[in-house]
């Protein structure tokens, strides 16, 4: 089994002096708004570098505490995005100012719609097998235009350091920009990590679920639940074998979070409505079949 090694920085992107950096719960955090996302990666682009992009929810947090190689692979990353409504209560808790979630499933709609007018190309990598086809397919049905230059479902087990090497050549022979990872945590973070110094696209970004919501394979949460913040139940309730485990570092991303207020002094003025003040967002978009 491969484990994530610290690779040659110039692989690495530096974040806009514009976007707010902030440690929760000893994660650090790139609290941006999803719309700006893109223009990061334009900027990338533009300048020759690479990075890649992860999504992190207050699990993601905690398997950063108890996983070595899932917290290095987060803290290499260009940016780490606020995924989870729990991320974005912490925040404000924290003293960080209002902010809004960027999931996975939103963020590949925006930047797939978004990045014709540029030209981007897009490789999907992840899923079942099968499923990178179907989502590419529904993709191009949904975005005329869209380039998608490649897909790959990989096998379930982990890969040897000569397999990584060769899904780098074959994604390289393609020429893409944007690589979305649909993996799911930990083992997308690590993949990116382990890729970052091999594969030469402007950014991978890791999106878990979004491959088996946008393919049609599962049913993604409705509008009004992503809305509000409550897709983590309805997926409790379609998943509850996988997702009850999940769910049960949430107690522990609340108790570091408040461990984290008190030594800062904010939990007295801060904690008090933090989540009833947070704006919820647009409806989204759906990739239809």
């Amino acid at each position: 089994m491969q484990t994530t090694q610290l690779t040659d920085p110039v692989c690495f992107t530096e974040v806009p002096v514009d976007i707010m950096r902030r440690t929760i719960a000893n994660v650090r955090f790139d609290l941006l708004p999803r719309r700006q996302v893109l223009s990061v990666i334009e900027n990338w682009r533009a300048a020759s570098r690479r990075g890649y992009i992860t999504l992190t929810n207050p699990h993601s947090v905690m398997m950063c505490h108890r996983d070595p190689e899932m917290r290095l692979a987060t803290q290499q990353s260009g940016l780490t995005l606020a995924d989870g409504v729990g991320i974005i209560v912490a925040a404000k808790v924290l003293g960080f100012g209002r902010h809004r979630r960027v999931t996975g499933p939103n963020l590949m709609l925006d930047i797939c719609d978004r990045g014709r007018e540029s030209g981007l190309r897009h490789y999907l990598y992840g899923g079942l097998p099968g499923i990178a086809e179907r989502l590419a397919q529904r993709l191009e049905r949904t975005y005329p235009g869209i380039e998608i230059v490649g897909t790959m479902s990989p096998p379930f087990r982990d890969l040897s350091i000569s397999e990584d090497e060769e899904i780098a050549e074959q994604i390289n022979a393609a020429m893409p920009d944007i690589i979305w990872v649909g993996l799911g945590a930990p083992k997308q973070e690590k993949w990116m990590a382990r890729q970052s110094g091999r594969v030469e696209a402007t950014a991978m970004i890791g999106v878990g679920a979004a491959f088996d919501f946008h393919s049609g394979n599962m049913k993604w949460a409705p509008t009004w639940m992503r809305n509000i913040g409550l897709e983590w139940f309805y997926r409790l309730g379609c998943e509850p074998r996988r997702m009850w485990r999940r769910n049960l570092d949430s107690p522990r991303f609340v108790c570091q979070v408040l461990k984290q207020a008190f030594s800062q002094g904010t939990i007295p003025n801060r904690l008090p409505g933090a989540a009833e003040r947070l704006l919820p967002p647009k409806a989204e978009q759906e990739v239809r079949g």
